[in-house]
């Protein structure tokens, strides 16, 4: 496939991943949250497959376009994946119990 194809389809996935994220409401954000990062995490894997240069016949390697967005990819994927897990803690901190000793405030 020539790079112009390939690069058209990695913009395109960029608007459909961000109306995507941005098009669902609140509550479906945590279930999303879980889906995106299994997707991402095959994202990482096809990404990094493109990455890597291999000759059979022992030429030597060279960095192409296809390599360079195989890194960027795995760069994005690895960004989502990280946030996802911060923003899943931070969601399950806010469903946890307050601490009774800081509720009570400081003792005189």
């Amino acid at each position: 496939m020539p790079f112009v194809g390939i690069f058209t389809i990695f913009i395109l996935a960029i608007f459909v991943g961000y109306y995507v994220v941005w098009g669902v409401t609140p509550a479906l954000h945590t279930p999303l949250m879980a889906v995106t990062n299994a997707l991402s995490s095959i994202v990482i894997v096809g990404a990094m497959l493109q990455t890597v240069v291999t000759h059979s016949d022992g030429a030597p390697h060279s960095l192409t376009w296809t390599s360079i967005l195989g890194a960027f990819a795995v760069f994005l994927a690895s960004i989502n994946i990280f946030g996802g897990f911060a923003v899943t803690e931070r969601m399950l901190s806010m469903f946890k119990g307050k601490d009774k000793n800081s509720a009570k405030g400081p003792k005189a």
